[in-house]
């Protein structure tokens, strides 16, 4: 059976997530480098996997799908709006790409474009935040070439590593997004 494709790019389409995936999603969570740049620091069992991915599913107020390679249909790793709030129009957005071989392939630009131009333009959001920490300098650079502004800093939020990091809030406006994808 084909996968479905709830939205899809050049590159990548975006799937809702299934339990069949919790195998895939549960060793995504032990690559190293994908802990680190998420703020990973909790084990998990695959059971509590199957548990989130059903949980949410029945969650209103998220979204969550696989990032899948258009070409191949393999998940390259998982994006999701969350706490969508209707009455103020806003959520916020994370990204995971969850296998270091599929990062700097811009599969995480194409996908965050696409849920932002659904969060936007499907769900009617007016606000879309999210928070990466100091340290992930290729994803900052990404979201302010999607448009997305710096608010704040979260000083010293995580501790990763021996150390304390910074998390930095970003956020986009429907009017900015619209204004530099040229949409109306």
């Amino acid at each position: 059976m084909k996968a479905v494709r709830f939205l899809e790019g050049q590159k990548v389409y975006l799937r809702p997530i299934d339990v069949e995936d919790a195998g895939w999603y549960f060793e995504s969570l032990y690559d190293s480098e994908v802990r680190k740049l998420t703020g990973t620091q909790k084990h998990h069992t695959k059971e509590q996997i199957v548990q989130y991915i059903e949980k949410k599913a029945q969650d209103e107020s998220s979204v969550l799908l696989v990032i899948a390679e258009r070409e191949t249909d393999i998940p390259v790793g998982d994006i999701a709006l969350g706490d969508i709030d209707p009455m103020n129009r806003n959520a916020y957005i994370r990204i995971a790409i969850n296998n270091s071989t599929y990062m700097g392939m811009g599969y995480g630009t194409e996908a965050m474009l696409l849920l932002l131009n659904y969060g936007f333009g499907v769900l009617n959001l007016h606000r879309i935040e999210l928070n990466v920490y100091s340290y992930n300098q290729r994803a900052i650079h990404v979201y302010e070439k999607l448009g997305f502004k710096r608010e704040g800093v979260q000083r010293e939020m995580l501790f990763y590593d021996h150390a304390y990091h910074d998390s930095i809030l970003m956020s986009i406006l429907e009017s900015e997004f619209r204004a530099i994808h040229q949409l109306n």
